[in-house]
């Protein structure tokens, strides 16, 4: 039975309450490694506060590499489950990983438990983005996914600040109780209003994996991972960016993320249509625009107009590539496509963990808080030329997948 109108926007914001929560318990920690570090790593944050915060960070780290071994793993193995079950089944997962989170006594036994909390991550949204788009039909497939994308930009502007607040006045654990309830909410909202979907009965876990040998799939990947670890390079960064380059107060930082927040609720939505028009195109134009928006970074940010401005653009130009991402791995994947769709994910995670130690990097050789900026021109730069790269593969074989079409004379 067809879908009106308001029950498939019905629908899409279930979906995208899920991003809402996946956003919030990715980026939440990043507010309270200072909390979380005192709670479970007591005696090293009495003998040096900042060495413990350090080591407290590999829980998002932890996170990252759920996100890199679950996508493909889950995608792979439950693309035959009818598609609203597994959203259901990944939703519930999200919810118990968060809760675990919050009740782990010890420091590894959070590391375990964020690990788990981090798998059901890239296969929610891949499998989310194929719902969607199904939901808006042909030719709007690119809005669909930024939909549920909607949900990840808008967690960085509302529900990150908000719950690092709550965390940092009522306890970290209860802010990743919050978390959960965010999950449990949006296993309730999909059961009630996403409507039921097949799975692919013809999927393998061989056929799935049939993707990993496409030259193609992986150029959106790396193109993706390299260009997006841009984005990260100054995201990491922001704070010192904030107080050590522009010299506003500590208290102005959840100003500049909220800015990039902004940008990136814009840019997710634009970023839509744009690879509804053509998804290599739209990714050809974000990477190239991501290297022009990171050198104004670079080169404004001393000044308070300078810094939001440019923040602003780049949270812009950050929200376009995702659905420019998405779309591009949906329409090389082939038969693919619930893998194609997670992989997105582990990649933008790569990206995440590769743009946050190269900035690092350059800060630690002493090279200052504007230099992640230029690490993420560099980066955008790369990405851009594994674009090209794939740009040119199906300008020489006329197809998506970059592979050789064989035309049958009839």
């Amino acid at each position: 039975m067809a879908l009106t109108p308001a029950r498939a926007r019905l629908a899409l914001l279930a979906l995208a309450l899920g991003g809402f929560g996946i956003g919030t318990t990715e980026f939440v920690a990043m507010g309270l490694l200072p909390e979380i570090s005192r709670d479970v790593l007591p005696a090293l944050a009495r003998q040096s506060p900042d060495d413990a915060i350090a080591q407290a960070g590999v829980v998002i780290s932890a996170y990252a590499l759920g996100v890199v071994v679950g996508a493909p793993t889950i995608a792979a193995t439950a693309a035959r489950f009818p598609r609203k079950r597994l959203l259901l089944i990944l939703a519930i997962a999200f919810t118990f990983g968060t809760i675990l989170s919050a009740l782990a006594p010890t420091f590894p036994l959070l590391l375990g438990a964020r690990f788990l909390a981090g798998l059901p991550h890239g296969a929610y949204f891949g499998v989310a983005s194929l719902v969607a788009a199904s939901l808006l039909g042909p030719g709007k497939r690119g809005q669909g996914v930024a939909m549920v994308l909607a949900g990840l930009t808008v967690a960085n502007v509302v529900g990150v600040p908000a719950i690092t607040f709550v965390g940092q006045n009522a306890g970290w654990r209860v802010a990743y109780f919050l978390v959960a309830a965010v999950f449990a909410l949006t296993a309730v909202s999909i059961a009630l209003l996403v409507p039921d979907q097949p799975g692919d009965p013809a999927a393998t876990l061989r056929r799935e994996l049939a993707a990993l040998r496409r030259p193609q799939v992986w150029l959106a990947v790396g193109a993706g991972a390299i260009g997006f670890g841009g984005f990260f390079a100054v995201y990491s960064y922001v704070a010192p960016l904030t107080t050590e380059v522009t010299g506003l107060p500590a208290s102005l930082v959840p100003i500049s993320l909220a800015v990039l927040g902004i940008g990136m609720v814009i840019g997710n939505l634009g970023g839509g249509r744009l690879a509804d028009a053509g998804a290599l195109r739209a990714l050809l134009l974000a990477l190239g625009a991501f290297a022009v928006v990171l050198t104004l970074v670079a080169l404004l940010s001393p000044t308070i107009a300078g810094l939001y401005g440019s923040l602003l653009l780049l949270g812009v130009v950050g929200g376009a590539v995702g659905p420019a991402v998405q779309t591009r791995l949906m329409d090389v994947a082939g038969d693919s496509q619930t893998l194609a769709a997670a992989l997105n994910h582990s990649g933008l995670n790569i990206g995440n963990s590769l743009g946050a130690a190269l900035g690092g990097a350059v800060i630690a050789a002493g090279w200052g808080f504007r230099a992640p900026a230029w690490v993420g021109v560099g980066l955008a730069l790369g990405g851009l030329v594994v674009a090209l790269v794939s740009a040119n593969l199906q300008r020489r074989y006329g197809t998506p997948s970059g592979r050789l079409r064989i035309v049958r004379a009839a």
